[in-house]
């Protein structure tokens, strides 16, 4: 359940690195000093863009340098382009359907059928073809706030996305119609009052990916309001977050009417409206300063941009959310999201740190490690948060060796030596604790303890400190990943040894209980996310109160589980088709695992990454691309891209939460380079239709264990032939193989590599190994039928 309905269950019961821009003139006559200059944008050559049937704006001077404002008017997706004397500033406004499809969502299905169904039948229907569509899974169900329902939020309609910059410690919310708490644009614009209207509304992201809300609100045939906000990167208010606010009311392709404000309503003759020129002032420093942080990351270029913007975006918005870009936050706004009781939770730290490795966002993976290991993690290895989770200690240890392999920065890791010993060493001391039950003891030898924080706020905690299967898989993984890196980091086998003994030991006893535990009298087969339990998860949720049971929460037990990869393969996939057939995904992602209601169906929108990454082990591809469509179309608002932690299907607004925004950069970097027991593998999970769209997917300079890597596919479709240019690591992995999924209906018929022909291997035959050299290009051709 979502930790707000666990809040009010739990008062119920107890009653009975980033850097400070300068100040903008605006922030500046407020403050009455100015920081060091901005450094300027990274600017296209002037003929990149043609400016023909461009409305100009204005034209100004910013930092000794003269400006002109250029807005493609003609549609509400046209491009804001700022020029100077050495080049333009290309800012495209595109935009997502907010409403959604009106056509009947479910696919025709009952919603009190689907949502009471044990099998999932929706990902039953999207699969049925092979690869799923996108377009299918995009208008499937009514879009996360797209039907806000102002009784669900005590009579005020909800905030559904926000904005911030870096040096503030706290954001601001935007609301439908695109104020913010302390600026509403209605005020000059009545008409934006009307609530269907807004709520037939269109969102973006200023320059595809910046964290500046672009909105706009249909106003009849051919007109529109056209509504940006962002956050002032110049204001250097510790707490207050300065805004800028454009609204324009277009008509057929002209700005009959502007109106510019700068965070506050006007108070004459102190504060007088902002003008024009200094918003397009704010414009210019805002990119600047949002292209600056996210230099340090992967490039890619996929068919649809919206795709690689959507990863950048992750990243921006974890700057906003966290206070100087590195402080944790787990939510933003609310009180029980965003409050300082949240900020040492583990899966904010895991994911993030994950995800910025992935991406080579190595500075700011390093900010993040050392902030929490430094004000977050305790000498004795437990965290500066309530209820710790088994689970994550393992996670945190094998990401620790993770980040030394990719960036090789071992005095960081031997600055927090023995906080990082403590941790390995506090998972041993509940290992042995476990060893010492009675063999008869359904817990005998695994790792005991709560897989969820939120256990420790019950009456009774203990009913959690239970030996879930998930933990002990996480633990062993943790141990067996720091392990092969502590001679590195401590120098000689040291503890190595014991956590490699250890990790043996349970693994053992790990797969002998859950072999043990599977219920074969049940289809699919059926296994529990603790050893011994009688009831199915959806039996234990359906009682009159679910939270009195110990399979609350299944849905990170069995997350975690198969994001260890500790299990045989036939065993990750019963437990695979065990959720997916007994009520455990919604549109394959792991549900919100909570008492069945005919009302809806949720999906877990956070720490659920690690079934999608299973099934991409697996070769399970089109499950794995049905998982990241409908994370995208399902638990992100659309446009804004606000993810959230748990998410219906019937439109509301979920509740933000970082570490579900960190899940689709996750699963895009892993679709195009994924490494498994020591093999390298590119483009493994690569849309068949991306690719028959004839156009570039690439990603460069990704981090790898041996190095970064590389690669760009192109089909010819006339041709019938998949071109690959592949970008090797220095280092040699066991293998390199790269996976050609033809588009849909058609086969590999040829493949050479390097000029020489080669065979193909794996599941669907359309994988092809190849030759290791270090550093070195190599061409792939395949010719299709």
């Amino acid at each position: 359940m979502d930790r707000r309905r666990f809040l009010r269950q739990g008062m119920a019961a107890t009653a009975a690195v980033g850097f400070l821009p300068a100040l903008s003139s605006r922030a500046a006559d407020a403050r009455g000093t100015v920081s060091a200059p901005l450094a300027r944008p990274v600017l296209q050559p002037a003929a990149s863009v043609d400016l023909t049937g461009f409305t100009a704006l204005a034209s100004f001077q910013h930092r000794g340098v003269v400006w002109t404002a250029h807005e493609d008017l003609r549609t509400p997706q046209g491009a804001l382009v700022l020029v100077c004397a050495d080049g333009l500033l290309e800012l495209g406004k595109r935009t997502e359907d907010v409403w959604g499809s009106d056509t009947p969502p479910y696919l025709g299905i009952p919603l009190a059928k689907l949502a009471m169904a044990e099998a999932d039948l929706l990902a039953d229907a999207l699969l049925r073809d092979g690869d799923p569509s996108e377009q299918a899974v995009r208008d499937v169900a009514p879009p996360p706030a797209s039907r806000l329902d102002p009784k669900d939020h005590n009579g005020r309609l909800p905030w559904t996305t926000f904005v911030g910059t870096v040096q503030a410690n706290d954001t601001m919310q935007i609301y439908p119609d695109g104020r913010s708490r302390t600026y509403r644009a209605v005020q000059s614009f009545p008409a934006l009052a009307d609530a269907d209207t807004v709520a037939h509304r269109a969102e973006g992201l200023l320059g595809g990916w910046m964290p500046a809300v672009h909105k706009v609100v249909p106003a009849g045939e051919g007109r529109w309001y056209d509504v940006l906000v962002f956050a002032d990167v110049n204001a250097q208010d510790r707490f207050i977050v300065q805004t800028w606010h454009r609204t324009v009311l277009v008509e057929q392709g002209k700005a009959v009417r502007t109106v510019v404000g700068y965070s506050y309503p006007d108070f004459p003759p102190r504060r007088t409206g902002a003008s024009v020129e200094d918003f397009y002032r704010g414009v210019i420093d805002f990119a600047a300063s949002w292209q600056a942080q996210l230099a340090q990351a992967s490039i890619a270029q996929l068919p649809d941009a919206s795709w690689s913007d959507l990863a950048r975006f992750a990243f921006a918005r974890e700057l906003v959310v966290r206070p100087g870009g590195v402080y944790p936050k787990y939510g933003a706004v609310d009180r029980d999201y965003v409050g300082n009781e949240y900020d040492g939770f583990q899966d904010t730290f895991t994911s993030s740190l994950y995800a910025n490795l992935e991406w080579g966002r190595f500075d700011q993976a390093r900010a993040v490690l050392d902030n929490y290991l430094s004000e977050y993690t305790q000498a004795d290895g437990l965290v500066n948060m309530r209820g710790p989770e088994i689970g994550q200690f393992g996670l945190t240890l094998s990401l620790l060796a993770r980040y030394l392999r990719y960036t090789g920065d071992v005095a960081l890791l031997r600055n927090h030596q023995g906080k990082i010993e403590a941790t390995a060493a506090l998972l041993v001391e509940l290992h042995d604790v476990s060893l010492a039950l009675p063999r008869s003891d359904r817990g005998h030898g695994l790792i005991h303890g709560w897989s969820e924080s939120d256990a420790c706020l019950y009456p009774d905690p203990t009913l959690w400190w239970k030996p879930y299967f998930g933990n002990s898989a996480l633990t062993i993984r943790g141990w067996e990943d720091i392990a092969a890196v502590w001679p590195t980091i401590a120098g000689g086998q040291g503890a190595s040894r014991q956590w490699r003994q250890h990790a043996r030991q349970l693994r053992t006893r790990l797969l002998q209980s859950i072999r043990a535990d599977i219920r074969h009298d049940l289809r699919p087969p059926y296994l529990g996310p603790l050893p011994g339990t009688t009831e199915t998860f959806r039996q234990a949720m359906s009682q009159e109160d679910p939270s009195k049971g110990e399979q609350l929460w299944s849905h990170r037990a069995y997350a975690e589980l198969l994001q260890a990869d500790v299990l045989p393969p036939e065993i990750a996939h019963l437990v695979i088709d065990c959720l997916r057939g007994h009520g455990g995904t919604t549109l394959g992602i792991v549900s919100n695992i909570w008492k069945p209601s005919p009302e809806g169906r949720d999906i877990l929108g956070f720490i659920s990454y690690g079934h999608a990454q299973q099934l991409l082990r697996l070769d399970r591809i089109e499950e794995y691309l049905l998982f990241l469509y409908a994370h995208r179309y399902q638990a992100h608002t659309r446009g804004s891209w606000t993810a959230g932690e748990v998410a219906g299907i019937t439109g509301g607004m979920p509740l933000f939460c970082m570490p579900a925004q960190m899940t689709v950069p996750l699963l895009l970097r892993w679709m195009l380079v994924f490494d498994q027991d020591q093999d390298l593998y590119l483009a493994r999970a690569v849309p068949r239709d991306w690719l028959a769209t004839g156009k570039p997917i690439e990603l460069q300079e990704a981090p790898t264990p041996w190095g970064r890597a590389g690669l760009r596919l192109r089909a010819d479709t006339g041709q019938r032939r998949i071109d690959a240019e592949l970008t090797l690591p220095a280092m040699r992995p066991n293998a390199i193989w790269l996976t050609l999924r033809a588009p849909t209906g058609t086969q590999l018929r040829e493949v050479t590599v390097d000029g020489r022909p080669a065979k193909t291997a794996g599941p669907q035959h359309d994988r092809v190994q190849i030759p290791f050299a270090a550093g070195a290009t190599v061409v792939v051709q395949a010719h299709y039928d």
